[in-house]
């Protein structure tokens, strides 16, 4: 009896940390973990995995707020970042790889940051230990950020129309590829508005660039070039220069969305660091 018991309380509890993403999974052998970025639902990978469920078990994760997923409270990021560890216990997924765009690949570096000896390799897609850093050079590592300040309050009390507007125009410049201009912006749009705004300050929180030099699992960075290389690569490999052996590729004629912009290179990326 006591043991049924504590099943069924392992049963709850693991229930209620899925509150914070919606995972679907196909394919069958090594498992992968796929991230997608803020605001992104699991679909942004679908090209991926189509490709790699034919040789490997894919965990495709949507998190709380985006793609219809409910809203949970803040903290959202470490909230979804030890959601994710207590699945990997509970699945008893043995040496995982995670792939993350964005955010997801700074959840990815979190995690494997927290996990040593737990995963087998973590392919980083357009994203960086210290995102804050990137865009306030003036950021020292514990500043933080309000929840309540001018622009979270501006961003929640904007209109709609407004806010449809502004996704349009971030869309604008995060693919080169314009036929998927629409579509990113339709997943901002479509966002939890709090967590859209609340999240985004829990993930520019979230400064990694000492952490990772805890990491002890290859890394591969694979890296957007626009507006330039020599623009681009300076910072990434200032980002992660505590992180030992990181390998970095950069994949040309590419914005942020690099899966939209040039899926078949990337692609071939992964399919060579997967192994």
């Amino acid at each position: 009896m006591k043991k049924i018991i504590a099943a069924l309380l392992l049963s709850v509890t693991f229930a209620t940390a899925q509150n914070s993403f919606k995972v679907e999974v196909s394919g069958s052998g090594a498992p992968v973990l796929l991230f997608p970025g803020f605001a992104c639902p699991g679909e942004v990978w679908k090209e991926t995995v189509d490709r790699l469920s034919k040789t490997n078990e894919c965990h495709v994760f949507t998190f709380a707020g985006f793609g219809g997923v409910a809203p949970i409270d803040t903290p959202w990021f470490s909230t979804v970042k030890n959601d994710v560890m207590d699945y990997i216990k509970h699945k008893d997924l043995a040496s995982p790889t995670l792939i993350g765009h964005s955010l997801g690949g700074t959840l990815g570096l979190w995690l494997a940051s927290e996990g040593p000896g737990r995963f087998k390799k973590v392919i980083v897609i357009d994203g960086l230990p210290g995102a804050i850093a990137l865009m306030n050079p003036m950021h020292k590592k514990g500043d933080v950020i309000p929840y309540d300040s001018p622009q979270s309050k501006s961003q929640l009390e904007m209109g709609d129309a407004a806010f449809e507007q502004m996704t349009r125009q971030m869309a604008s410049y995060m693919s080169l590829n314009k036929e998927k201009h629409a579509l990113i912006a339709e997943w901002m749009k479509q966002a939890d508005r709090k967590t859209y705004v609340y999240g985004y300050v829990d993930y520019l929180n979230t400064d990694l660039r000492d952490d990772i030099e805890k990491i002890n699992i290859p890394v591969v960075v694979i890296g957007a070039t626009f507006p330039s290389r020599e623009m681009v690569e300076p910072n990434y490999h200032k980002q992660y220069e505590k992180l030992k052996g990181v390998k970095f590729e950069f994949i040309d004629h590419s914005a942020h969305f690099i899966m939209f912009d040039q899926p078949a290179a990337l692609w071939e990326r992964i399919a060579e660091n997967i192994r």
